[in-house]
């Protein structure tokens, strides 16, 4: 099998792969219109993972790359899962240059926590100071 590659080049983004992955598959982005999708990847720091020419996973930074971020769709195609594509994955956007020194990186996972804490990641310190708007069925028609 060819090598993982992990590129942040958005002109090699899978973009119908990735919006029918969101749209079809994800449980947080279900129905996800391809035009909110397109803002949403124009205006994030994108990774996409790679074996040969195939796009095989992504995930998406909002950042104002000073103080925060926010980690979004992540996500590897089901038929790659299981040879550690997601780690890798992980590892490129912690080391990613643009996201060093930030005061606060955040994300929301039912299912990864496994693989985030592997990283850092914890349960908020404080997770009575922390508020959100939410709209789960924001995409649903």
């Amino acid at each position: 099998m060819a090598a993982f590659r992990i590129s942040t080049e958005r002109t090699e983004l899978d973009l119908p792969l990735v919006h029918r992955f969101l749209a079809e598959q994800s449980t947080w982005a279900k129905n996800i219109p391809l035009a909110t999708l397109e803002r949403a990847i124009k205006n994030s720091l994108c990774f996409g993972g790679y074996v040969g020419s195939a796009q095989v996973a992504f995930a998406r930074v909002i950042s104002d790359y000073a103080t925060f971020a926010n980690l979004v769709d992540v996500f590897v195609l089901p038929e790659f899962r299981g040879n550690g594509y997601s780690r890798e994955l992980m590892q490129a956007i912690i080391a990613h240059p643009d996201l060093q020194g930030l005061r606060r990186t955040t994300l929301a996972t039912g299912t990864a926590h496994g693989l985030y804490t592997q990283f850092g990641f914890t349960a908020p310190l404080r997770p009575e100071s922390l508020m959100e708007r939410y709209f789960p069925d924001a995409y649903t028609p």
